[in-house]
Order: structure tokens, then C-alpha cells, then sequence
């Protein structure tokens, strides 16, 4: 539109969008070997088109599996969610406040339902001693699953 600016695709942003450009990925974990900024811009882009995408609503009692290999920092925690519950390019909240609502519903998800995390233990290594954005340490690890039990998902580590 003439008179708008339109914001340049960040640098390391360009191969992921131009990977999208040829459609979602029909593989889960594609975003696996991405560095955390690569992730973030993943991630945004997933969000971006959350709400463009038609989401399954499964019933109460669903069961769903999370592959913890890759979550190795923040972005990589919610690209693993965003899969379990909605497959591959799928999303599922951005930060806790996010995650919270889409387990309100509208998102793939209906309450109660279980959730098996596998190699869990990589994301509590990795997500127990995060910083908030004001330096602040808190255990996301532990916040997660707090999130996740109060949205009525039963949580098993493997």
C-alpha cells in the first residue's frame, strides 16, 4: 500500500520465512536444529499464522506426546508444545501467559487430557535457571508444568 512502510525481513529470519514460503513443514522437529534466535523467528512466524489455521478441537481425555530432545531453551519449549498439540508448524502459546490461554480452549485442546513429555530432563537442565527479562531467575521448567496441570493437562515425564 503506498504510504505504508512495511518492516524488512530480519537477516536470519529470511531462510526460515523463504522455508515457509513452500508451505508448513509437514515434519515435527524441523525447527530442532535452529539456533535460539532462528527459533524465535520460527516461532514468530508459527504465531503469525495460528490464527489463519484451522485447529482440530479434540475431545476431553485426548492424549498427546511431546518430543523433549530440542528443548533447549525458551522458543524451543513452546515449538515443542505447538507440535504436541497441533502437529508440525503448529502453536500452542508463545510465553506462559499465552500457553494459559490457549489451554482455555480454541487451540487443539479441550480439558481434561494427558500430556507424555519425553527427555524431559533436557528441558529441566535447561529451563530450571532461566532469566525474566529484568534478570530475574525463575524455574520456567516448573512454571510450565504449574501452567499446564491448572489448564487441566496431566503431565508425565519420561
Amino acid at each position: 500500500m503506498e504510504g505504508r512502510l512495511s518492516t524488512p525481513v530480519p537477516e536470519q529470519a529470511r531462510p526460515l520465512w523463504e522455508r515457509w514460503l513452500a508451505g508448513p513443514p509437514k515434519t515435527p522437529g524441523t525447527w530442532g536444529a535452529l539456533d535460539t534466535r532462528q527459533r524465535w523467528a520460527w516461532l514468530d512466524r508459527v504465531r503469525g499464522r495460528a490464527f489463519l489455521r484451522a485447529r482440530e478441537e479434540r475431545p476431553p481425555g485426548h492424549s498427546y506426546e511431546l518430543d523433549g530432545r530440542h528443548v533447549t531453551d525458551v522458543p524451543g519449549l513452546y515449538l515443542a508444545l505447538g507440535e504436541a498439540v497441533n502437529g508440525p508448524g503448529g502453536y500452542f502459546g508463545g510465553c506462559l501467559d499465552a500457553l494459559d490461554d490457549c489451554l482455555g480452549g480454541a487451540f487443539g485442546h479441550t480439558a481434561p487430557a494427558t500430556l507424555l513429555w519425553r527427555n524431559a530432563v533436557t528441558a529441566r537442565d535447561r529451563l530450571s535457571r532461566v532469566l525474566t527479562p529484568r534478570g530475574e531467575p525463575y524455574d520456567l521448567f516448573a512454571e510450565t508444568l504449574d501452567v499446564l496441570a491448572d489448564g487441566g493437562l496431566n503431565v508425565t515425564l519420561a
